[in-house]
């Protein structure tokens, strides 16, 4: 059995590993990229129809290249994002085989490096980098039994309004995900519930600045870690319809019914927790204080941008907001489907090394692991706020490039 020697093995051939295969050609590391699929595989096929990027195309990008034909604030839509990534591997002549699986990784006995199993034969690697990223197997709560009545399906899997079974929607996450899909359904004629958790709120545009430039100049893309206890609060942003800020109250008035966050179900009822008012005060209180830095910058370095009174407008509270469902009947409400647009966890079954803490987190510095020679790539708050981010996984990739240069080096005084 012939086995294949790379020097570095780069899993995922997503934004995370194409980023990492530009920084090891420039750091002269002789590697390989493995992808399962295609190349941005998930941005394909596990996004829904109408989905655009939530930052413009300015933003949401490699240094190294534009978009084509797309204005510097428009969104991308998903199919561009995919051709994108595309036309970045063949730019920078990425060493990707596609359609390769790698289904383990052992640390060799006795002699550095590791053996890598895939679909495609066996590899020998000197270091591994997990860029496989977040979103690997979506999350739905244990609440709702699946023989309950209405068709449940994550978020991964919606694609469209008529994919769903007639009657309402409840779509039960607040997040980017769950705010642009509730939207669509109630466009289509849809009667739509939404369940609304803890979440950040920026603008979308202020004082004529997109959120993603506010967030950079106040240093928020560059902050190391989440404020104490909103680790896994979601950004409740938008670039659909041209992108517009998120406004939960703009919901209600379209006809979407907001409740608290989904606890359990009981007999074909489901209850929420009576916390809809406090969610949409805290989500208010971010939006404001945003307001409030990008106004004392404006001042603070005398920039003369245009000032936006209107923007701390919020209006009347929504009915619901005073007098909150706490339980919904189901079948009585026609709630024909469930879209759980919750999130999702990470997967490293195929990495068997001993790299993760007891609940199966990777423990790692700036996507160094404690595993010498493995690395973790595209994580949420890997080194930073953006590390999750198209541009933020690039900047990531440069410095764990550099690690792996630096101990290659050292281990090349070794005979």
């Amino acid at each position: 059995m012939s086995i294949q020697e790379v020097e570095a093995l780069v899993v995922g051939g997503g934004q995370a590993g194409l980023a990492m295969s530009e920084h090891l050609s420039n750091c002269g590391v002789q590697h390989l990229v493995l992808e399962r699929d295609r190349i941005a595989e998930r941005w394909r096929s596990e996004r829904w129809d109408s989905l655009v990027a939530n930052g413009p195309a300015w933003h949401d990008r490699f240094p190294g290249l534009e978009f084509v034909d797309l204005a510097p604030d428009a969104f991308a839509s998903k199919d561009q994002i995919a051709a994108y990534f595309e036309a970045y591997a063949e730019k920078i002549a990425a060493p990707i085989r596609t359609g390769v699986e790698v289904t383990s990784v052992r640390r060799h006995a006795g002699r550095r490096g590791f053996r890598v199993e895939t679909s495609d034969g066996t590899i020998d690697s000197r270091f591994v980098i997990a860029a496989t990223g977040p979103f690997q197997r979506p999350v739905i709560p244990p609440i709702v039994p699946r023989d309950a009545g209405p068709a449940q399906i994550h978020s991964s899997d919606y694609r469209n309004p008529e994919q769903l079974p007639e009657g309402a929607v409840l779509v039960v996450g607040a997040g980017s995900s769950g705010v642009q899909i509730a939207e669509e359904l109630r466009r289509s004629g849809r009667s739509v519930y939404l369940s609304v958790g803890p979440h950040d709120r920026p603008p979308r545009r202020y004082r004529g600045h997109d959120f993603c430039w506010w967030l950079g100049v106040l240093g928020k893309w560059s902050a190391e870690t989440p404020p104490s206890g909103a680790e896994h609060v979601t950004i409740a942003v938008s670039g659909a319809r041209g992108g517009r800020t998120v406004d939960f109250r703009a919901l209600a008035q379209l006809g979407i019914e907001l409740v608290g966050m989904t606890s359990e179900f009981d007999r074909g009822t489901l209850r929420f927790a009576p916390d809809l008012g406090t969610n949409i005060a805290n989500g208010d209180a971010n939006y404001l204080a945003l307001l409030d830095e990008a106004d004392a910058f404006v001042e603070r370095n005398g920039l003369d941008l245009p000032e936006e009174p209107g923007a701390r407008a919020l209006g009347a509270d929504p009915a619901r907001v005073t007098d909150p469902i706490l339980e919904l009947d189901l079948a009585a409400a026609g709630v024909g489907s469930i879209v759980w647009a919750t999130g999702y966890a990470v997967d490293y079954d195929w990495l068997q090394v001993d790299a993760f803490d007891e609940n199966g987190k990777p423990q790692h510095r700036r996507g160094v692991s404690s595993e010498p020679g493995v690395y973790f790539l595209g994580l949420p708050w890997l080194a930073h706020r953006g590390s999750s981010f198209i541009w933020g996984v690039w900047h990531d990739a440069k410095f764990v490039a550099d690690q792996i240069a630096i101990q290659r080096d050292y281990l090349g005084r070794v005979p």
